[in-house]
């Protein structure tokens, strides 16, 4: 059955007008459309059609979730999708989900933060669409892009139409830190791009599937797809619904948190630089009411800031939970944090806390194996020499050297698939 036929290419672009939904109350947010937002425009294409949805407590419209808000609208949502902490945003970070039925709705929701991470046949079977709709936060360790390159595989590899609601990026304002090695890929970094990509979801979307960093079978529908001779009169394949009043420049906080240890835009901020130390044995804040602003451990000196983490909702299980910690506060309001980054992934705190760290050889923490380049820091580093680095006592502007010419190359990529006007 022929869903919708694309006009001149595969990535229709949709700029046409939509409703005046107001993005949120925040500070500098109220020009600002998520794709989500604008349902005049996507709204015609669903009716009628089966919908599988993937989303979060993040996929809100106004201040309604896009589920409920669709299925007031008369859209036939079959399936959830929901992935790490869950549809309503609730787990742990590394908790894994089981499948149930939404109390709300009672809709069915598939985990593909659990036993697996993508859609089979069988949870898309009457499944006319799919549907993709999370916030990002712009950071290459933040699972939601493995999860959106998973799903984007299982919709080309089972021709199921694909629809991005793209939502603006907090940390889109720049590009840094070091690009992934895929020697080192994990759930937590599979594609050769840097700690802070600067991109959306839509945007990161066109990029993976332009550069042909999808499976093999994936890639190939999608080549077929954007071929000439089936650009007219084929399937829609791969639909965006782009933001409006956005661009790279736009300083945006997030109307919800996107997940439960990042509570506001200080941590967001914080979190391509601070994110490290859960590769470390020091506190990355879990447990506290600002996760990713405050970090320590015990053994650090006395004369430091302290707090002690506790298990609460969304950190449940982390390190140090009772322990009176020793370390840094880097909170402050957004303009102070976002001037204390500095377009920058900041390697200093972390330099200064294993230079202060007692005993050395346990700062970073080692897999079962026993080997650095198997453990997590390796992973969220994307590399295996971040932490010798460290360790050899080199300063942050010879580590920044190391990050190219890959940095730059990456940079060059990414302009191609830019939707939105850029930040230089």
């Amino acid at each position: 059955m022929r869903l919708f036929i694309t006009l001149s290419s595969l990535f229709f672009l949709v700029s046409c007008a939509a409703q005046n939904q107001p993005a949120s109350d925040k500070p500098g947010n109220s020009k600002v459309q998520a794709g989500a937002d604008r349902i005049n425009v996507y709204l015609p294409m669903l009716k009628g059609h089966t919908v599988g949805i993937f989303a979060n407590q993040t996929s809100m419209v106004g201040n309604t979730h896009l589920v409920d808000t669709l299925l007031k609208l008369g859209i036939d949502i079959k399936v959830i999708f929901g992935p790490e902490h869950g549809f309503r945003g609730t787990a742990d970070a590394g908790e894994k989900i089981g499948n149930y039925t939404d109390s709300k709705t009672g809709i069915p929701v598939v985990s593909l933060y659990g036993s697996k991470r993508r859609p089979s046949a069988e949870d898309v079977k009457g499944v006319d669409l799919l549907v993709f709709d999370i916030q990002d936060v712009g950071v290459r360790f933040y699972t939601f892009i493995s999860s959106l390159e998973e799903f984007m595989e299982a919709a080309f590899e089972l021709s199921k139409p694909l629809m991005i609601l793209d939502r603006p990026n907090p940390n889109g304002h720049y590009v840094d830190g070091p690009v992934l090695d895929t020697r080192y890929r994990s759930f937590v970094g599979r594609q050769p791009i840097p700690v802070v990509y600067g991109m959306t979801m839509a945007e990161y979307a066109f990029m993976i599937a332009g550069e042909n960093w999808l499976s093999e079978k994936a890639n190939a529908k999608y080549a077929y797809y954007r071929t000439a001779e089936n650009s007219v009169d084929t399937p829609f394949h791969f639909q965006i619904i782009k933001c409006k009043g956005y661009d790279h420049k736009t300083k945006y906080e997030l109307p919800v948190r996107p997940s439960p240890n990042l509570p506001n835009i200080q941590s967001i901020y914080l979190y391509p630089s601070t994110c490290f130390f859960e590769g470390t044995v020091l506190s990355e804040g879990r447990g506290t009411s600002k996760p990713f602003q405050v970090f320590g451990h015990p053994s650090l000196p006395r004369n430091l800031f302290s707090f002690t983490p506790n298990p609460n909702e969304g950190a449940k299980n982390s390190k140090l939970y009772g322990q009176l910690c020793y370390g840094w506060d880097l909170s402050g309001t957004p303009a102070e944090v976002l001037a204390a980054v500095d377009n920058k992934v900041q390697l200093k705190w972390l330099i200064e806390a294993y230079r202060l760290f007692p005993d050395k050889d346990k700062f970073f923490i080692l897999p079962k194996s026993g080997k650095m380049e198997e453990s997590f820091f390796t992973k969220l580093a994307g590399n295996n020499e971040l932490w010798q680095q460290i360790k050899e006592g080199k300063t942050e502007q010879d580590i920044r050297k190391s990050w190219e010419p890959k940095l730059s190359e990456f940079k060059k990529i990414r302009k191609k698939y830019l939707m939105y006007d850029d930040f230089e």
